[in-house]
């Protein structure tokens, strides 16, 4: 494939273009076109570039309440949000990594806090950190759980594959590659020591979450290692 332009070609490929696709909008797979007339929350540190009159605001201590910014003390930076405000075009990514939108409609759905990129302020969302394993990996994990009508947008490291789930075939995924998950399941953990003798003490892939009922898995084909094993 030619990587060699003029300027004029370059630019003429490479140049923003408006879709009419609504509010989120990719204007390629790694980077999200906000057309912002209001307000937006994303995560914090994704902002690369934006046009027009907008304000950012690191999200408050006390904006959603105290419950929630305990939740957030705990759970780390993974977490941490931005506001934006305002009217323009504002553009979105996350360390290169794909990105996927998805419109719920009076849907709920589970995402891990590092994958989250951008979700508009009709969703309700709250944190939820994974108690259970607290005595199993420093630092935790935590997801948010995102709740309504609306589009939000989450990331992955190279293309996402969604696995069905149901009673009579549960998964099994690793913590580190599990990007998102129905809201109408609730992940176990569980551990296999032959698996982990197999393949050597201090692996993550000794801790599996099990995902059993009905609904759905993304996983990616990377494992994202945001926690180490105690």
């Amino acid at each position: 494939m030619m990587n060699r332009y003029s300027i004029d070609e370059f630019v003429k490929k490479t140049q923003q273009e408006d879709k009419g696709e609504g509010m989120f909008e990719l204007e390629t797979p790694r980077l999200l076109e906000v057309n912002l007339d209001g307000k937006v929350w994303a995560k914090a540190g994704s902002m690369i570039s934006y046009r027009g009159q907008i304000k950012f605001e690191r999200e408050g201590v006390f904006e959603h309440g105290l419950g929630r910014m305990m939740k957030k003390v705990f759970s780390g930076e993974g977490a941490s949000l931005m506001k934006a405000e305002g009217d323009g075009k504002l553009y979105l990514a996350d360390q290169g990594k794909k990105i996927s939108i998805l419109n719920l409609d009076n849907d709920a759905i589970f995402v891990n806090g590092n994958d989250l990129l951008a979700f508009e302020p009709a969703i309700k969302w709250d944190i939820k950190l994974m108690k259970k394993i607290s005595g199993m990996l420093a630092g935790g994990l935590f997801n948010v759980k995102l709740e309504g009508t609306g589009m939000a947008a989450i990331t992955s490291h190279y293309e996402p594959l969604t696995l069905l789930v149901s009673p009579e075939s549960p998964v099994y995924t690793d913590p580190n590659a599990t990007i998102a998950w129905s809201g109408g399941l609730q992940p176990e953990f569980v551990t296999d020591v032959s698996f982990k003798t197999f393949i050597g003490r201090g692996s993550g892939e000794s801790i599996q979450m099990k995902f059993a009922g009905n609904g759905f898995v993304v996983v990616q084909p990377f494992e994202e290692v945001y926690y180490t094993e105690s």
